[in-house]
C-alpha cells in the first residue's frame, strides 16, 4: 500500500498497515509517521527460502543451465570438449555484498562448496562474519577479486543503481552476478551491454526493475543471463509463514498493541 501525499486523503481511520514483505520501500512512512500509523513487516521468516533459492540462482548461472534446457531438443549439439562449460565454485572467491541475515545464510550454505574465499561489503563490519571466515573489503575490492558478485543488502537512497556500468566492468570477465535483493540495484542497460560484449560471464536476477519486466526486455533473450520472477520467498512454508505474521501484524494494530514485527521510523 502506498499513501497518498496529499493532506486530503481518504482512509482516516486507517490504524495500521501489514506489508507481507521485508522491504517497505514502497510505504510512504514519513506519512505514516504524520499520521500516527503503525507499518508491520515480515524479516526473518522469508530468510531461508530467499538463502536456498540464491543457490539454486547461484548454481544454475555458473552451470550455464539456462543454455542446457534450450539444447534439450537435440538441435544444438557439439562435439567440442569444452561445450557448455561453467564455472566451479570449488576454490573461488565469492564476494557477497550485503552480510545481513540473507547474506550470511548464503555464505553459511556455501561453505559445503569449498570456496577458496569468501569477501563481503557494506555499511560496517560485522561481528559474526568470523563464523563463516569472511573478509570484510571495500565494494571495489570485491568487484575485482571476486569470481562470484552476489548482491543481498537492504535498499537506501545511496545505493540504487550502485551495479551501474563503472562498478559492472570493475569484475573478471569470468565473474558471475546474482541479485536476489531489490531490482533498482542494478542499471539493467548497463547490464545488458556488458553481458552481451562478454565483459562479464553471466548473471542470474530474482528481481528487476521493474517488476515484471516488460516481455521485450533483451535480458530474457541473452543465453548467458537468467530471470526469475521475484520467488525468493515462494515457498508454501515461507508463504503461510509471512501470511500469518502480517495477520498478527495488523490485528495487534488495531487493538492498538505492539507490533510482532515493526517498522521503526
Amino acid at each position: 500500500m502506498i499513501i497518498n501525499h496529499e493532506r486530503k486523503v481518504k482512509g482516516q481511520s486507517l490504524k495500521v498497515i501489514g506489508s507481507m514483505s521485508v522491504g517497505f520501500e514502497h510505504i510512504d512512512l514519513g506519512e505514516c509517521k504524520r499520521r500516527g500509523i503503525k507499518v508491520g513487516h515480515t524479516p526473518d521468516v522469508l530468510t531461508e527460502a530467499v538463502a536456498e533459492l540464491t543457490i539454486a540462482l547461484f548454481q544454475s548461472a555458473a552451470r550455464r543451465l539456462k543454455e542446457g534446457y534450450a539444447c534439450q531438443s537435440g538441435e544444438e549439439t557439439s562435439e567440442n570438449a569444452l561445450y557448455l562449460c561453467g564455472h566451479e565454485v570449488s576454490e573461488s572467491t565469492i564476494g557477497i555484498v550485503g552480510l545481513g541475515r540473507i547474506g550470511f545464510a548464503v555464505a553459511k550454505r556455501l561453505q559445503s562448496f569449498n570456496a577458496a574465499k569468501f569477501l563481503y561489503t557494506g555499511n560496517n563490519k560485522k561481528s559474526y562474519a568470523d563464523a563463516v571466515n569472511a573478509v570484510f573489503v571495500s565494494f571495489d575490492t570485491l568487484q575485482e577479486s571476486s569470481d562470484f558478485v552476489i548482491a543481498c543488502c537492504s535498499i537506501n537512497a545511496e545505493n540504487r543503481g550502485l551495479f551501474d556500468k563503472f562498478a559492472l566492468t570493475k569484475m573478471k570477465k569470468s565473474a558471475i552476478f546474482v541479485n536476489v535483493s531489490r531490482g533498482v540495484l542494478v542499471n539493467h542497460d548497463d547490464l545488458i551491454e556488458v553481458l552481451t560484449t562478454g565483459e562479464i560471464f553471466g548473471a542470474a536476477l530474482d528481481v528487476t526493475e521493474p517488476e515484471p519486466l516488460p516481455s521485450c526486455s533483451p535480458l530474457f533473450s541473452l543465453k548467458n543471463c537468467l530471470v526469475t520472477p521475484h520467488l525468493g520467498s515462494a515457498s508454501l512454508k515461507t508463504r503461510n509463514g509471512m501470511a500469518r505474521l502480517t495477520a498478527r501484524n495488523i490485528l495487534a494494530g488495531i487493538k492498538g498493541e505492539k507490533l510482532p514485527s515493526e517498522v521503526h521510523y
